[in-house]
């Protein structure tokens, strides 16, 4: 090993909500481990520090979003992106975690040996574009799955004849003044039912224009019992007590939209028309042809967006575009959507494990060949660990249970002396997408990613509390886990402590 090169013993991707989390489980489980994290970006915080548009904020509440060793005690439990970048600033201060983090560091490749028992990783530092090499016993990614350069915009026929402006809100200009103009929105996910709102309070007029309805969850912005609890049985218990209370409000909307598609559906739509004019077209505009969860459901924070619509600073259009025009938009049914500014929420796109090349032993790793195991380790990809949050709760639920799990393993590899993990898998195993929400940006995606199994440890599993019996109560050894010692490895090591 070159001593020029820097070498820890796991090296975090992303200096996100998840590579946060990990640090710190590395620091509070893992005394002796050391780590770094390497961030592509200027700061921390990921996606929450990329999006700039206007009202940008959770969509999960943060009792369950925020950390499991960290209390949320902001008022708001949806919260805004601001307030989420001041809880990740003071988790970072209050565990000294800023000292292991490299800015403007992008990974570019990892290349594992088994001989030497560690990953080489090819870094670009961002603002010079000059390459350095680290060295990890242990990759850990915590990426996300968002590609940060690029949003997903369709084409759009006549896009270039329109004489305003045509803002995608991953690249949100900070000089974007709306004040008092005619806006369309396309789009009618999460980022478009936030932007509805929050641009309706100064702009003239906004239209929401969408192909076809989403489901559309007004909720309360502030917890009160997670509010008044602390007054009660003082801080920490209060917020163990509201974080048990709404994952199992989490776990119960989702199992009621699994088993009782149609009941869920009447009570959805119930909630919107008591929301909207009297007479307003809800199945128009707020009755998706697919069922409750098959693609994640949005929240609108104390029915903001309904409020605007009601005031008449907002409206919905469900159409589909015929042609941009030097005024706005053409729709099929010939009416015209005149507009001075043109907002396309229209996706993301994904990327997985942030496009980093592996590659093991030479040979070049094709991730979307993988199987996930446990939902962190990939199949015969040794000492590869990564963070993937849940698709149909807060993310963050499963960044604690991964992360602790992980730290047994690591304990467990130091009592039988193994430096080589990964898992195999069984002959003949049927998998499926990792993936199983039908949205139009995980179906782009879909081939990007590994598989899963159909059942136990390959089974990535999005229940919380199944999860917490395999990942904290379960066994970290399993039959499918495959644990070697590299002679090389070894022999330096025993070559260091002699």
């Amino acid at each position: 090993m070159n001593s020029s090169i820097e070498h820890v013993d796991v090296l975090i991707v992303g200096a996100g909500i998840s590579g946060i989390g990990a640090a710190y489980y590395l620091q509070s489980m893992r005394a002796g481990t050391t780590f770094a994290i390497v961030e592509a970006r200027a700061d921390i915080g990921g996606t929450w520090d990329l999006f700039r548009y206007p009202g940008i904020r959770s969509d999960s509440d943060l009792h369950t979003f925020s950390y499991e060793f960290k209390p949320w005690e902001n008022e708001k439990a949806i919260a805004s992106a601001g307030a989420i970048m001041s809880y990740l600033r003071e988790t970072v201060v209050e565990n000294d975690i800023a000292k292991s983090i490299r800015f403007g560091h992008k990974v570019i490749d990892a290349s594992w040996s088994s001989a030497d028992a560690r990953w080489l990783v090819q870094v670009e530092r961002v603002a010079t574009g000059e390459h350095v090499t680290m060295s990890c016993r242990w990759f850990f990614c915590a990426s996300g799955y968002y590609r940060y350069d690029e949003g997903y915009t369709p084409e759009f026929p006549g896009r270039e004849r329109f004489t305003g402006q045509i803002v995608h809100p991953q690249h949100w200009p900070q000089d974007l003044d709306y004040r008092g103009k005619r806006v369309v929105v396309i789009g009618s996910g999460a980022t478009a039912v936030t932007l509805v709102p929050a641009m309706a309070e100064t702009a003239g007029h906004v239209t929401m224009l969408q192909r076809s309805p989403t489901y559309i969850l007004p909720v309360p912005s502030e917890d009160r019992i997670a509010n008044t609890l602390p007054k009660l049985v003082g801080r920490d218990r209060a917020y163990a007590v509201t974080r048990t209370k709404n994952v199992a409000k989490q776990r119960l909307v989702w199992r009621l939209c699994q088993q009782y598609p149609r009941a869920a559906r009447r009570l959805i739509r119930y909630l919107n028309a008591k929301q909207l004019p009297k007479g307003y077209p809800v199945d128009e505009h707020f009755r998706p042809s697919y069922n409750p969860w098959d693609q994640r459901l949005c929240a609108v924070p104390d029915a903001d967006m309904f409020k605007a619509i009601r005031a008449g600073r907002a409206s919905v259009v469900t159409d589909a575009i015929d042609t941009f025009t030097e005024r706005g938009i053409r729709l099929q049914s010939g009416r015209e959507l005149e507009a001075d500014i043109i907002i396309t929420a229209t996706g993301l796109n994904l990327l997985a494990f942030g496009g980093i090349k592996l590659s093991v032993d030479g040979v070049a790793v094709n991730v979307a060949e993988k199987v996930a195991f446990k939902g962190f380790l990939l199949n015969d990809v040794p000492n590869f660990a990564y963070m993937f949050g849940y698709t149909n709760s807060s993310w963050t639920l499963k960044v604690g249970l991964v992360c602790e799990h992980f730290c047994r393993l690591l304990a467990h590899m130091d009592r039988n002396g193994h430096t080589i993990c990964y898992p195999q898998l069984p002959a003949e195993m049927p998998t499926r997408p990792l993936l199983e929400v039908t949205s139009g940006y995980v179906q782009r995606a879909a081939g990007l990613f590994p598989h899963q199994g159909a059942e136990g440890v390959w089974r990535t599993c999005m229940d919380y509390r199944a999860d917490r019996k395999m990942l904290r109560d379960g066994p970290v050894d399993d039959d499918h886990l495959q644990f070697a010692t590299s002679a090389t490895t070894s022999t330096r090591e025993l070559a260091l402590t002699g």
